[in-house]
């Protein structure tokens, strides 16, 4: 197996590439003016990293899947995060990105905010693609930090790069929530599926075994990570997918308590609650009523 590195600061990467390091917490890198490129790496993230790539110049995995990503495509990474990267022979790398370490925005209102971005958790084949205007969008931010970093440290400095990095990730997040909207047919049939399985779910019983099905469940399903399963589900829907689900449960359990004598803590136990008294509390939160006062009003 290939030995790990981790990224613990933003030099650690510009030294991987033969890079300048000019701000010891943040860089805008070029990976056109790397002077080492190495054909395999596996780094551990120890920095936040989003990068624009201009052209598909190798393979990009995280975790077990691979990244799909062409020409105007946005990869982003969170600390903690593991990648691997193949590079193709022959091929000049034509990527820009930003690098900056979480001790950069701690105290900033990016800082209490970077949760919000949820791309940067996101797994394989979720790059976001962009258009031409939205690759032009986001150069300018990266020039705009690159001015920052360049400039004589002072007083403003921390709070004009975080402000303009926030500003880059807002424009991403724009970006990316446009990219619900124009996904492929084969995208769109995401919600399809999910209502499949979660009727087959309930159909063979397999809460009995299982449990109450989680988001994690569908989204592994379908081959998406929950984050972004979650993310389309609510974008299509107007609810979370944790809501679908504990309406679908909400349906059945009514079903049940008035086509059946059975009594509530056996139907909390057919439809795979371990407690009663948890599957009482989510109807009254779905019903407004408890499942016996339901049963009594019809």
């Amino acid at each position: 197996m290939k030995e790990i590195i981790n990224i613990n600061c933003v030099d650690d990467y510009n030294k991987l590439f033969g890079l300048e390091t000019l701000h010891p917490l943040v860089s805008v890198v070029d990976l056109s003016k790397a002077t080492i490129i190495p054909e395999h790496i596996q780094v551990n993230y120890g920095i936040y990293a989003l990068f624009l790539k201009d052209t598909k110049c190798g393979d990009i995995r995280y975790g077990r899947k691979m990244y799909d990503y062409r020409e105007g495509t946005i990869v982003s990474f969170a600390p903690g995060q593991v990648s691997e990267v193949e590079l193709l022979k022959n091929v000049e790398l034509s990527a820009l990105g930003i690098l900056f370490h979480p001790d950069l925005i701690r105290g900033t209102a990016l800082g209490a905010e970077i949760k919000q971005y949820s791309f940067f958790s996101y797994e394989s084949a979720e790059a976001l693609h962009t258009s031409e205007r939205e690759k032009a969008t986001i150069m300018e931010c990266f020039h705009k930090i690159q001015l920052e970093v360049e400039h004589p440290v002072d007083k403003h400095t921390k709070r004009l790069i975080s402000r303009n990095i926030e500003l880059l990730l807002d424009y991403c997040l724009r970006f990316y929530e446009r990219q619900f909207i124009t996904r492929s047919d084969a995208d769109n049939e995401i919600l399809t599926k999910f209502e499949r399985l979660l009727n087959e779910y309930f159909e063979q019983n397999k809460q009995q075994d299982k449990g109450i099905p989680t988001v994690k469940y569908f989204a592994d399903e379908i081959c998406l990570s929950p984050n972004y399963f979650g993310d389309y589900i609510k974008k299509a829907t107007g609810r979370t997918a944790q809501d679908y689900i504990q309406s679908k449960v909400i349906e059945l359990a009514k079903e049940k308590i008035l086509s059946t004598n059975l009594s509530v803590s056996q139907i909390a136990y057919e439809l795979g609650y371990q407690y009663p008294q948890h599957f009482s509390r989510v109807f009254k939160s779905g019903v407004g009523m408890t499942p016996n006062q339901y049963r009594a009003a019809n």
